[in-house]
């Protein structure tokens, strides 16, 4: 599998991941785990578009 692929799985894994945790924080009020689900749906997010970013270089 190519790098850009493994970052677009990657990510949107930390995506999904990240949004489950918030729902759940939010559900069982604790912002703790929402917050940490919030920054992990972030940085899936970031992943992914890195991984965009690599495809369309062709890397």
């Amino acid at each position: 599998m190519r790098g850009s692929t493994k970052n677009l799985v990657a990510g949107k894994y930390h995506a999904v991941k990240g949004e489950v945790k918030e729902a759940f924080g939010k559900a069982v009020n604790s912002p703790k785990v929402a917050l940490e689900g919030r920054a992990e749906k972030i940085a899936g997010k970031v992943q992914e578009k890195f991984g965009k970013i690599k495809k369309a270089v062709g890397r």
